[in-house]
């Protein structure tokens, strides 16, 4: 096995990564003055941001949750791979060779590691691909003609075909020097009592990428009226394919979402959905991936959206039929968690995207996205929808079952209007739509608590992030000699009082942190001879007077010298925007 990595290449490859490039792919960042950048933090759910990241320091910071380090800790806490996976990974994507202590070099990743699946999936990927102009795959070619794609749309998403045989991704992935543990790794083969072979066999096959571009899984869609599996079978949970976490299409769609004004993203239910919306005109379609829409895809959306104000819109197309109304409203529990506004869109005459797509082209498509309709006022007809409106009791059962939906409003000032919505509706006093309302955010309210209470958690852990943060233990990696240090104990950049000799050394270390490279050595030095009167602050102090200044990446490793309990003192004052 392989040693170490020499320190040498680990601060080459990251003095060549812009540490912006790399969040930047699963966070919308935005300017937040010179030289720094902000979005909404990864690692915490947060409705304004508070997540910076300085790509000309290598370092970000998070000064909701606490969270800061360079861009391998970044990748380490994200994709949860280890230190040297993140250092391969960077390296792989600059084309630089690693030197080992042993003094070897060898390509990225050891057998079953997260890298070695990546390639086995982009192995898989291609090879599937190519497969889709084999005689064989004639049925696959019919069954995207017959949706209206053609062979430049297939190309486009990377659609490809697996053949009917068992062993057919087996043989041409060892041929390319994978491990039959190795394909078992990535969910590309099964085990039975015979031994391994394709999972996916004579089938449509649609590579799922992660928001980066890498293939993580597949999904593949029944051909054949022998084939007794399921319609359509997806990759198994593996080490890089988190089925509650991928959206079908992001990839492709991250940049017009970001760009969007506003923001729009739209989530439909299939592969073929996000093709046709796509090649209709609607870039911001995704998909989820054989599971119902949850809060994680939601995290993911916020993140590449950057829904700090509530500009954004996310638009939720379901099948009109029983199972699509149930979508909606399972969504509906979870979409509450936005911060834009959400809509549902149903085609007319029980049209799916792609169906609509086929059948009135491309306009009817981009048209379904002008009659969506907000999705509290959807919801609010689902729920009275089975009621006999013309009867008293019909109109009072309506009443009780849709005052919980307009009573989960927080807006103050949309929630008296659906009131008057839903009196209109039903025929009702609004004044006794009103007082339904009150009861049942009254009851959801004391609920709330109690469950809050059964969890030891308190209101304040749960509604806010300072008390989830004081309950978590110091995560990053200490100086030797370090204890953990609760969150609460931290110093933090607002607890320093607000004196004037106070905020002089504060903005003299926030200096010496984020330009001291920029200023002569001499007169760097003299500076940082000087104590500091605030104890925190001479301690962060302290570490840069020590630090080679010359060294690429010597301000974050400044930072994680300095003693606890103040090291996120120093993080935040690398990260703060300079005044």
């Amino acid at each position: 096995m392989a040693g170490r990595i020499v320190q040498a290449d680990v601060e080459e490859v990251k003095s060549r990564t812009n540490i912006g490039d790399i969040v930047g792919e699963r966070v919308q960042l935005k300017s937040a003055g010179v030289g720094s950048l902000k979005g909404l933090c990864p690692f915490h759910d947060e409705r304004s941001p508070s997540f910076h990241v300085r790509p000309q320091v290598g370092f970000y910071h998070c000064f909701g949750c606490g969270e800061s380090g360079d861009v391998y800790s970044f990748l380490q806490k994200m994709d949860h791979v280890t230190f040297a996976e993140a250092v391969e990974r960077l390296a792989g994507r600059i084309g630089y060779a690693l030197h080992y202590e042993e003094g070897s070099t060898r390509s990225p990743g050891e057998a079953n590691s997260r890298a070695r699946l990546y390639a086995a999936n982009a192995a898989a990927a291609a090879w599937f691909q190519k497969q889709l102009m084999s005689p064989e795959a004639a049925a696959g070619r019919q069954f995207l003609g017959e949706r209206g794609f053609d062979a430049g749309a297939a190309a486009i998403f990377g659609v490809g075909y697996a053949p009917k045989g068992w062993n057919g991704v087996i043989d041409a992935l060892k041929a390319e020097g994978f491990t039959g543990e190795e394909l078992l790794g990535a969910g590309l083969v099964s085990q039975g009592q015979r031994g391994v072979y394709d999972r996916f066999r004579g089938r449509l096959v649609w590579p799922i990428r992660d928001v980066t571009g890498q293939t993580v899984g597949f999904g593949a869609r029944r051909l054949y009226d022998d084939d007794k599996g399921p319609k359509y079978l997806n990759t198994p949970e593996t080490t890089i394919y988190h089925k509650a976490q991928v959206l079908y299409g992001l990839d492709l769609a991250k940049r017009d979402i970001s760009r969007g004004d506003p923001r729009r993203v739209v989530v439909v239910e299939g592969y073929t959905d996000v093709m046709a919306c796509h090649l209709a005109g609607i870039t911001t379609a995704v998909a989820t991936c054989g599971t119902a829409f949850g809060s994680d895809h939601i995290s993911v959306l916020r993140r590449v959206m950057g829904d700090d104000s509530a500009a954004g819109e996310v638009v939720f197309t379901f099948d009109p039929d029983q199972a699509g109304q149930k979508a909606a409203l399972r969504a509906f529990a979870e979409a509450r968690r936005f911060n834009a506004q959400t809509y549902v869109a149903v085609a007319p005459d029980g049209f799916d995207p792609c169906d609509l797509r086929l059948n009135r082209g491309d306009a009817a498509v981009r048209a379904l996205m002008e009659r969506k309709k907000p999705m509290v006022e959807f919801v609010i007809d689902q729920r009275i929808a089975g009621y006999d409106l013309a009867s008293v009791e019909g109109r009072v059962g309506a009443l009780r079952a849709a005052a919980p939906v307009v009573a989960e409003i927080r807006d103050t000032l949309m929630r008296p209007e659906y009131e008057r919505v839903l009196a209109r509706r039903l025929g009702i006093s609004p004044t006794d739509v009103h007082r339904e309302v009150v009861s049942a955010a009254r009851q959801s309210d004391n609920g709330g608590r109690a469950t809050s209470a059964e969890r030891g958690t308190g209101d304040r852990g749960v509604n806010g992030d300072r008390g989830a943060n004081d309950a978590r233990l110091e995560k990053q990696p200490r100086a030797s000699g370090d204890v953990a240090v609760p969150a609460s104990l931290r110093v933090r950049l607002h607890d320093l009082p607000r004196s004037p000799d106070v905020l002089l050394e504060t903005e003299a270390a926030m200096a010496f942190l984020q330009y001291g490279h920029t200023v002569a050595p001499e007169l760097l030095a003299r500076a940082l001879s000087i104590p500091f009167r605030h104890g925190a602050l001479d301690a962060v102090r302290e570490q840069i007077a020590v630090a080679d200044l010359a060294r690429p990446g010597w301000a974050p490793d400044a930072v994680e010298r300095v003693r606890e309990p103040f090291r996120q003192l120093a993080a935040e004052l690398l990260t703060a925007p300079f005044p």
